[in-house]
C-alpha cells in the first residue's frame, strides 16, 4: 500500500456537475452526486453512486485488478454495450483510507460507453 502524497497527489472532491452515461442510447448512470477523483497526472475519474447507477445493465466481470494507491478494483460489463463495453465499469469496494470517499461508487471508461456527459 502506498499514501497518497507530494510525489503522487490524489483528491477526491465533491463534482457540482451532473453526470449522465449512456450506452447504446440507455442512460446507465444520473447522478448530481459525483466524486471527483483526481490522482497525480491522469485525468479526472468520476465517481458515481452506485445508488444512481441502474445495475441491471451491468454485469459483474471475474476481471480484477490492484492499485497500491487505492487497494483492489472490481469490474463491471455492460452487455448492452456489447464487446466495447466489457469491464466498462470498475470499483474500488473496500478502499484505502486515503480515497475512502469512493467507496460504494463506479466509474466508467469513456472509450467503453456512448457517452459521459457533464452538465452544469
Amino acid at each position: 500500500m502506498k499514501i497518497p502524497g507530494p510525489d503522487h497527489p490524489i483528491t477526491v472532491t465533491t463534482s457540482p456537475r451532473r453526470v449522465v452515461v449512456t450506452v447504446h442510447g440507455k442512460v446507465i448512470a444520473d447522478s448530481r452526486r459525483t466524486l471527483t477523483l483526481k490522482e497525480a497526472s491522469y485525468p479526472p475519474v468520476h465517481y458515481i453512486p452506485r445508488e444512481d447507477v441502474d445495475m441491471s445493465q451491468l454485469q459483474r466481470s471475474e476481471h480484477v485488478t490492484y492499485c497500491p494507491y487505492k487497494g483492489e478494483c472490481h469490474y463491471y460489463g455492460i452487455p448492452l454495450g456489447g464487446e466495447r463495453a466489457i469491464n466498462a465499469a470498475w470499483t474500488y469496494e473496500d478502499p484505502y483510507a486515503a480515497v475512502a470517499g469512493i467507496k460504494d461508487h463506479l466509474a466508467f471508461y469513456p472509450d467503453r460507453v456512448d457517452s459521459i456527459d457533464e452538465q452544469a
